[in-house]
């Protein structure tokens, strides 16, 4: 059985009017009032034979109706189709040469509001990536957002790999999260909090926007190169709740979809403050394997209680190998920069997938693109 849970919202999607139990879809006609949903629960009866009960659960009223509706599409495609998607940076050029390629564009668009930080802030940075995810979302694409956060504060900024625009990784800083997150009244609290509170900004324009946002802070946790993780796991899930009250209690923003990929199950954070879980994934180059075995591991992360995306990866995998190996990655995303672009930041670079694969990705029925999405505006 799946489930699909929208955290502390929804515990299960309606797919296509219709309930996903027991490994195959169930038609149902449940009356839907304006401000609740059906919750089904499984129990066995006994084994080998399951019934479910209805339980009903309120929702805020003001539940974002364009995150819902676009839950309810990924949760509809999932296992049927794969989204195509693209991280990029400052710019659209990693979108535009894959456009002189095959004459379409992904479906979601990757960005960072790591130039938001606000300790990269007082050094000069300048975020330019919301208006960008501001027009993406306004033209019929999805937005998704990671969040290379910039410590707060103890950035060593120091050559040749300590400098503060590292700022991200363990060793470029000796932030101490851990006292920030057990003492409210400590500076390191104060920070975290600050800078939390400059992204919800960001995020209070996409919402203001009607735009719902894939949104996946704090993610690769368990490697440990990001300070966010150097602390195990038990600091990190701490941390990754202060984030959600803050984000959807204390700023009441309502268009997040909550992606996680801490990348081992020890670092899952719960299944009320996630709805999507993933694993960032570079091979060999030019390697269009599907990442199967990948997929079962990070599958297994909520007890298959979530839908499962490709949240990074290198070379696309392949769309018939997907189909093939029922790898039913949610989407894939490919990193920006070096892995899609020649020097010249402009041309379309083989290096990683090449054009011949390309195209036949783009062009794949398995493969959704932008043009192909359907209207998510309510």
């Amino acid at each position: 059985m799946i489930r699909i849970v929208l955290s502390g919202l929804l515990s299960m999607m309606l797919l296509n009017n219709g309930l996903f139990l027991n490994n195959h879809q169930q038609t149902t006609n449940l009356p839907l009032p304006d401000n609740q949903i059906e919750k089904i629960v499984k129990e066995e009866i006994p084994p080998n034979t399951h019934t479910t009960k209805v339980v009903k659960e309120e929702i805020p009223l003001n539940t974002h109706t364009n995150k819902i509706k676009l839950m309810e599409y990924l949760a509809d495609i999932y296992g049927k189709k794969v989204l195509s998607g693209q991280q990029v940076y400052q710019s659209l050029s990693e979108v535009e040469a894959i456009y002189q390629i095959t004459g379409k564009e992904p479906a979601i668009l990757g960005l960072d509001f790591m130039d938001y930080s606000p300790s990269r802030v007082e050094r000069g940075t300048q975020g330019v990536d919301t208006e960008i995810a501001i027009q993406w979302w306004s033209e019929g694409g999805v937005v998704l957002f990671c969040w290379h956060w910039n410590a707060p504060m103890g950035l060593i900024d120091k050559k040749p790999n300590k400098q503060w625009w590292r700022g991200f990784y363990t060793e470029a800083t000796n932030f101490n999260f851990v006292n920030g997150i057990n003492n409210m009244e400590s500076e390191e609290y104060r920070l975290l909090i600050r800078d939390i509170d400059a992204i919800a900004e960001e995020l209070k324009k996409l919402q203001a926007e009607g735009a719902p946002v894939l949104w996946r802070p704090l993610h690769e946790a368990s490697g440990g190169w990001f300070w966010w993780g150097s602390q195990g796991p038990e600091h990190y899930k701490k941390l990754w709740r202060i984030m959600f009250d803050r984000l959807t209690k204390h700023h009441q923003l309502n268009n997040l979809i909550w992606v996680w990929n801490g990348e081992h199950p020890d670092w899952y954070p719960g299944d009320d403050v996630v709805d999507i879980v993933g694993i960032d994934i570079y091979g060999p180059k030019r390697d269009y394997s599907p990442w199967t075995e990948e997929f079962k591991i990070a599958e297994g992360y909520a007890g298959t209680n979530k839908m499962v995306a490709l949240t990074e990866n290198g070379a696309i995998p392949d769309p018939d190998l997907l189909k093939e190996t029922g790898a039913n990655w949610l989407w894939y995303c490919t990193w920006s920069n070096e892995l899609v672009l020649e020097k010249d930041q402009k041309t379309y670079s083989e290096e990683y997938t090449e054009t011949q694969m390309l195209k036949k990705v783009y062009q794949h029925e398995y493969v959704i693109t932008k043009d192909e999405l359907p209207a998510l505006c309510k």
